[in-house]
């Protein structure tokens, strides 16, 4: 159940001589990384309006409608996350409640490595619009026609070429071409993680990401869907972990059988190979209570559990897929609620990326006279209790004056 540790100790020594550089010069040295990382050969990191119109036009019909359905869900399910903003009297005179804002800025990373990631966009920059930012910024390293067709459908202008910790730094600094942002948020290599983590604070995050998982827990069912699933999170990458939870023997074999079978012709075989030898396993559990206990312990990314009668024991997880016509895929791309999640253990502390990451929850209160009056005493007497006499006085001079009463002797004293 031990995790490899992410090497980020050694990648925030590799980030953070190019996060000052960026922090320090700007855009020049934005364009050195760019160039040298990213194969940029334009003049700046801004992607054309025309380059992303071009790249729309280029998708195909059969990617458009997968486009259009995977959109409508994730919209639907953001729109359904919404907070509500109310107003009421809690107290006589007191009256409380909270609005709700969204952010300025935001920037949404979407990798371009082994796999053009399109469905991350969708999952990033649509929960930002539902939220209703004004401005959401893009950074793909690679000039995927994917990704830039899905940015210029979704009416996203500010789309950058640039990837790894020179991306984040740009929007995390602002440069004379990147806007500086409020929030960073999508998954990354290495890089990018130590960069998120070191510059947290001086912009928000969404989690500092590590490689990706999912844990499933079955007594029963079909095992090549099992192991479809398994092989579905392993073709990832290398560092991908797939686990299976079962007290069954016969599934554990077969399930076993089935990886072996499905690799054979499985073009992303080589990667998935290695995560299924290195990170992976199916573990012989006492019981499916066993299976959650170690399953809560874990707090997988994905959590994959038979049927909805064990979702009242989760405590900790990403996203819980339930039943076997729940694949973790249909989650990836196209159900609605967001891919985004976090890793590493860190699904103890929060859920996945929703429309809340790029809203504002501001509290509101308005008191009258009678009321303030009603809490002076509970004020006052806390606020000496702390040392802090302005507070108080802050209080005692509005009662005096509403009850027409001398002044406080601080304030005689002072005339």
């Amino acid at each position: 159940m031990a995790r490899k540790a992410a090497r980020l100790t050694e990648a925030e020594a590799v980030v953070r001589p190019i996060l000052e550089a960026v922090r320090a010069r700007g855009d020049r040295a934005l364009l050195e990384y760019a160039r040298k990382f990213d194969g940029l050969t334009r003049k700046t990191v801004r992607v054309p309006e025309a380059e992303l119109e071009s790249a729309f036009e280029k998708l195909s019909p059969e990617f458009l409608r997968a486009m259009q359905t995977a959109a409508r869900n994730i919209r639907a399910f953001a729109e359904r996350q919404m907070p509500r903003e109310w107003s009421m009297q809690l107290r006589p005179g007191l009256r409380s409640g909270q609005i709700v804002r969204p952010l300025h800025a935001v920037a949404a990373y979407i990798p371009a490595g082994r796999y053009p990631l399109p469905s991350t966009l969708m999952m990033t920059a649509i929960p930002a619009q539902v939220a209703g930012v004004e401005n959401v910024c893009v950074a793909c390293p690679k000039p995927v026609t994917e990704v830039y067709g899905v940015a210029r459908w979704l009416n996203l202008r500010n789309v950058f070429q640039m990837g790894g910790a020179q991306a984040i730094a740009a929007f995390a600094f602002g440069t004379g071409a990147v806007p500086r942002v409020d929030r960073i948020v999508g998954p990354g290599n290495i890089y990018v993680a130590a960069a998120k983590k070191l510059l947290a604070g001086e912009v928000g995050i969404d989690f500092v990401a590590g490689p990706t998982e999912i844990l499933m827990v079955a007594a029963d069912g079909d095992p090549r869907y099992l192991a479809a699933d398994m092989l579905a999170q392993a073709e990832h990458d290398a560092d991908a972990s797939a686990v299976l939870l079962t007290p069954s023997k016969r599934l554990a074999g077969e399930v076993a059988k089935e990886i072996a079978a499905q690799l054979q012709g499985l073009p992303t075989a080589p990667v998935a190979r290695k995560s299924i030898a290195r990170n992976s396993a199916i573990v012989l559990v006492s019981s499916l209570e066993e299976a959650l206990d170690l399953a809560n312990r874990f707090a997988p990314e994905h959590l994959s559990i038979p049927d909805e009668t064990l979702l009242s024991r989760v405590k900790h997880a990403g996203s819980v897929f339930v039943g076997p016509f729940s694949p973790e895929a249909a989650g990836d791309y196209a159900s609605g609620p967001n891919h985004v999640l976090p890793t590493g253990g860190a699904a103890r502390q929060r859920g996945g990326l929703s429309v809340n990451d790029y809203l504002k929850v501001i509290s509101v209160q308005e008191l009258n006279r009678a009321c303030l009056a009603r809490l002076a005493p509970a004020i006052t007497t806390l606020a000496r209790a702390e040392g802090l006499e302005a507070h108080a006085r802050s209080i005692e001079a509005r009662i005096s004056a509403s009850r027409g009463k001398p002044k406080p002797a601080y304030e005689t004293a002072r005339s």
